[in-house]
């Protein structure tokens, strides 16, 4: 899990309008969503905002300077992992366009919507509310990639989902189990698709681009995060919580590997 892109560049979204801001999901059981939550903030140097929800099972994670692009969601049932949010202008229009693409809307609500993707992936439609600065890159290390880890049977089918369903620049990753999409310049999440190697749920799992991996994964592990495996240009973590996600070998700054620049 986890991995490496390339480079490119940005797309048009098409009809329905572009993707305007993304936001990367910690989705946690609720049992320890508190820890996970605390773990999150300090690998991120954010702030938690005022809990949302019935059950405050929502947090924005506030970073000090930019906008904010990651947020927190406490589960009731499963492991949890990950999952997307799209800010558009124009909801109704890109939900028809993802279900046109083969996406299922799972739980419509007032101003947002639910859906998951033709391999079974949740992903939620959200308004924009005019975010346009990234945050900094915090010690060497950004949360900048969600990745969908999906079954082989599905894989080619997914990658052109959500590739169709962004308009973002769509090219192999570093090896050929990965696929990148890298959104235009400024958006602060990237998707990068992982092919599986035995048939399983499509999943998803947070990555962060890291100048030095061991650097960080020792910062990680000082608030009580633990190696799962170490690989060539990634390693895999748990977090506190459980929640497995990845360090990897990318430049902050840009995402891509260290010899590109974006």
């Amino acid at each position: 899990m986890g991995g490496v892109g390339g480079n490119g560049s940005g797309g048009d979204a098409g009809p329905g309008g572009a993707i305007r801001w993304t936001y990367a999901f910690v989705d946690r059981p609720m049992a320890g969503f508190e820890r996970a939550c605390a773990f999150w903030t300090a690998v991120t140097a954010t702030e938690l905002s005022e809990p949302r929800g019935d059950l405050g099972e929502f947090v924005t994670l506030l970073p000090e300077t930019g906008d904010a692009c990651v947020k927190a969601q406490g589960v009731l049932s499963g492991a949890g992992g990950a999952h997307l949010d799209f800010a558009v202008e124009d909801i109704p229009a890109f939900v028809d366009r993802a279900v046109r693409l083969g996406a299922e809307v799972v739980a419509p609500h007032d101003g947002w919507a639910v859906l998951r993707s033709p391999a079974g992936q949740l992903f939620c439609a959200v308004p924009w509310h005019g975010e346009s600065v990234r945050p900094p890159v915090v010690d060497g290390s950004r949360l900048d990639q969600v990745c969908l880890d999906v079954a082989p049977a599905a894989f080619e089918d997914e990658v052109a989902f959500w590739a169709a369903l962004s308009g973002w620049d769509s090219h192999p990753g570093s090896l050929p189990e990965f696929h990148v999409l890298r959104p235009p310049t400024g958006l602060p999440v990237r998707i990068l698709l992982q092919r599986l190697d035995t048939p399983r749920p499509t999943s998803a799992h947070l990555d962060l681009a890291c100048t030095d991996i061991a650097t960080t994964r020792t910062h990680h592990e000082s608030l009580g995060a633990t190696v799962v495996s170490h690989h060539p240009h990634w390693t895999v973590m748990r977090d506190p919580t459980g929640g497995t996600y990845c360090l990897t070998g990318r430049a902050p700054e840009t995402g891509g590997l260290p010899s590109t620049t974006s």
